[in-house]
């Protein structure tokens, strides 16, 4: 368990600090081609989802590397899927169907969940 815990968690770190650094440094611009969305919200709100994703990124890795506050770890698990069910709403609210991505990373981070009980 505690090697599948490092693979599903170290991926969801991984593409969730590359995708909220994207939208913490990019220009709306930039973010446009993208995620079509951004132009539906505020670009500080755009932001904020970014510094989420990065410390809910941070979340995932540190607590149980450093053995302090392990729960964190799945409240930044379970905060993902919370995420990715409110981009799947957004999708469908805009008209865009393609939601495959964003209901793969809801799974990954409920298997991510489930692993990391085993830190608490």
């Amino acid at each position: 368990m505690n090697v599948a815990y490092w693979i599903v968690a170290g991926l969801l770190a991984l593409l969730y600090l590359y995708g909220g650094g994207v939208k913490v440094f990019r220009s709306r611009e930039q973010l446009r081609p993208m995620m079509a969305w951004v132009d539906s919200m505020p670009l500080p709100a755009v932001r904020a989802l970014g510094a989420v994703e990065v410390l809910g990124a941070l979340g995932l890795v540190l607590p149980p590397l450093t053995g302090v506050a392990p729960w964190l770890a799945l409240a930044a698990a379970v905060g993902f899927g919370v995420l990715q069910i409110g981009a799947i709403r957004v999708h469908l609210r805009m008209g865009d169907r393609r939601i495959a991505l964003n209901a793969s990373l809801v799974a990954a981070a409920a298997v991510t969940a489930l692993l990391a009980t085993a830190w608490l």
